[in-house]
């Protein structure tokens, strides 16, 4: 099971009590088997309270890093002598089973994301194309399209997922009708700033030409998520809720040239574009990022879709009173059956609900999960 914020707190105290309490933190960590590339991307001073929450930061965005430091930090003579170290070895044992897990589980393929309380349906193609996006450097722009309320913007949702397995961070803006290009800076500003610097006081709207102050921007936006010590993938969210004469149009074809510029030199850290609600028939992209492209288009799920989905989590997690072989086989699909019947009961058309059908959906899905949990 994944640490909780209090015990990553932990870890950081030990961190900085027994582990970083030196001089020369560099060859310290070298000593305790970190590698030199890993060291070399820590912002280390002599705080050591500010390196202990440097490396604890930064060992976060992976599995194998988490796993590594808390190894270390359980040989560490002055933390081996005292009564936390049962709690650390806890730690350790915990984040080993956690690594297997993940070894053993193909996280494209998960139906049920945030310890078993999100529900995720269908969208088998988008799984597909992002195991594939992921794994090709030469891929850096997704685009997903698809009907209104076909869980276009539900793709953040699994973003986060994989980026917690595959080392980045999306981060998302949520457009509009009235959306500029210098509202979307200043909140991209927020997300690429360096947290001990702030954001850049960047305004674009203070240049006279329009065109060349939006290119800056884009340049300055691709350089700070470049430089950054985490992955991020930058996410514009309900793009077809944009304006047609929006200037925002422009800013996205500049950011993607300005990562496709910023990829050519710095590779895998430079960030990745994800566009959500952007069509086929909307403002295309500049021409020279035709060879940097992966669509997905999302679809709203179908009883068979649903069928399949409870079919999985069900059979991922079984209660024991369900007993084993063909009679546990009978029970789980006759609780298939029943959730299926169930949820799209809830979620049956109702004129008066704004909501989004899959939006429902998801939500009783989720409400049949829990059910099935406490059995």
């Amino acid at each position: 099971m994944p640490l909780t914020e209090t015990e990553w707190d932990l870890v950081t105290t030990w961190a900085r009590n027994y582990l970083l309490d030196t001089t020369d933190p560099h060859t310290q960590l070298a000593q305790y088997g970190f590698p030199p590339e890993f060291i070399g991307g820590l912002r280390l001073t002599q705080i050591s309270s500010d390196n202990a929450r440097a490396l604890v930061h930064q060992s976060r965005t992976d599995i194998q890093r988490q796993l590594r430091l808390v190894e270390a930090l359980t040989t560490v003579d002055r933390l081996a002598v005292l009564p936390d170290i049962v709690k650390a070895q806890e730690f350790l044992g915990r984040l080993r089973e956690d690594f297997r897990a993940h070894a053993a589980r193909d996280n494209f393929r998960t139906c049920v994301l945030k310890n078993g309380a999100e529900a995720f349906i269908d969208r088998q193609d988008l799984r597909e194309t992002l195991r594939r996006f992921v794994g090709d450097p030469h891929k850096f722009i997704l685009l997903v399209d698809g009907e209104p309320g076909s869980g276009r913007s539900y793709t953040y949702n699994f973003l986060r997922h994989i980026g917690q397995h595959a080392g980045f961070r999306p981060v998302r803006v949520t457009l509009s009708h009235t959306a500029t290009a210098a509202k979307v800076v200043r909140r991209l500003a927020d997300f690429v700033a360096d947290p001990q610097e702030g954001a850049a006081p960047l305004n674009p709207t203070e240049l006279n030409d329009p065109l060349p102050s939006i290119d800056e921007a884009a340049h300055w936006v691709a350089g700070r998520a470049t430089a950054v010590e985490e992955r991020l993938w930058l996410v514009l969210d309900e793009c077809d809720k944009l304006d047609p004469s929006s200037d925002v149009w422009d800013f996205i074809g500049q950011l993607g040239m300005a990562i496709y510029e910023h990829a050519a030199v710095r590779g895998d850290q430079a960030p990745r574009l994800v566009l959500l609600g952007y069509g086929r028939s909307m403002r295309q992209l500049p021409y020279d990022l035709r060879g940097n492209l992966a669509w997905d288009t999302a679809r709203i799920a179908e009883p068979d879709d649903l069928r399949t989905f409870f079919d999985q989590a069900f059979h991922e997690s079984p209660p024991e009173m369900l007993g084993t072989g063909q009679l546990r086989e009978s029970a789980i699909t006759a609780l298939v059956d029943a959730a299926v019947h169930e949820v799209l009961r809830a979620t049956g058309p109702n004129g008066a609900d704004r909501e989004s059908y899959m939006r429902k959906l998801c939500t009783a899905a989720e409400g049949a999960i829990r059910v099935y949990q406490s059995l």
